[in-house]
């Protein structure tokens, strides 16, 4: 098990409070905030009015409240949003410190984990370590995996849209991309084809490298690389629909790699 901290500091957190609070968020996020029971938690973003993503976030419910918790750099431009769309409601949102952190036990659940409130009740993994599973479970990093010049069914986050929520800010592009099944390019894993102890697997692949697909010399290009002790040499990779299926046969910094949909299901820890 890894045991990550979002406390203030590496991470941020919003208060939401106010009578329109649950109403409110539903109606400005791709989370389906009405359907959480107390305590729930749920993944999501905020979306321009064309589709595109301002903000990834994490979201708990609970009684006279409801949390955000979102990486720094998306602090201010989340008030912002919340302050600009709160006209006639009643609602309030304010930055608060937070002790808090996530338990994962494999890449699959780091999706899923809750947002616990309160001191770790043991050792906390280092940045290093936490950057690594980060990549494992394919969660993103707003301006260096995702941004606002994409959607949400670009990233893993298409796998937790909700699709019968109802009307939110940036819903039709989206309902209507998913319906036709037209999009060009997804977030995706890369595995460098190397044994462990092989040099290859050893070395991170490049940040900004060029994907090569035998269909498509510029196939896609890499977001986030690291080394994992448990898998070698992996990658966030945005890649065009070409070289999405999983499985596939890519070449990456010279070296040869194989497309995997996110997560990497074999990271545990």
């Amino acid at each position: 098990m890894l045991i990550l901290d979002r406390s203030s500091g590496p991470w941020s957190h919003v208060e939401v409070t106010g009578g329109d609070r649950v109403r409110f968020l539903h109606g400005l996020t791709t989370i389906n905030v009405e359907a959480l029971a107390e305590g729930g938690h749920g993944w999501g973003a905020i979306l321009s009015p064309k589709g595109r993503v301002l903000s990834v976030l994490q979201l708990t419910r609970a009684a006279d409240r409801v949390l955000l918790h979102l990486e720094p750099v998306l602090l201010e431009p989340t008030l912002a949003l919340l302050e600009r769309y709160a006209v006639m409601d009643d609602v309030s949102a304010r930055a608060i410190e937070l002790a808090a952190y996530q338990r994962w036990t494999d890449a699959s659940s780091a999706w899923a984990a809750p947002m616990e409130l309160g001191p770790a009740p043991g050792p906390v993994a280092t940045a290093a370590e936490a950057e690594i599973a980060r990549i494992e479970a394919g969660q993103l990093r707003y301006g260096v995996d995702v941004g606002a010049d994409d959607f949400p069914f670009e990233t893993p986050l298409a796998a937790l849209l909700d699709y019968g929520k109802g009307c939110y800010v940036g819903q039709e592009p989206v309902f209507r991309v998913h319906a036709q099944g037209q999009g060009q390019r997804m977030l995706r894993g890369l595995r460098v084809d190397a044994s462990p102890g092989d040099p290859a697997a050893e070395r991170p692949l490049t940040v900004g490298a060029t994907v090569v697909h035998p269909a498509k010399p510029k196939a896609g290009t890499v977001t986030s690389a690291t080394v994992s002790p448990r898998l070698g040499a992996i990658a966030l990779a945005m890649v065009h629909r070409t070289a999405w299926p999983p499985g596939d046969r890519v070449d990456v910094d010279g070296r040869a790699a194989t497309v995997v949909e996110l997560p990497f299901a074999d990271a545990r820890w």
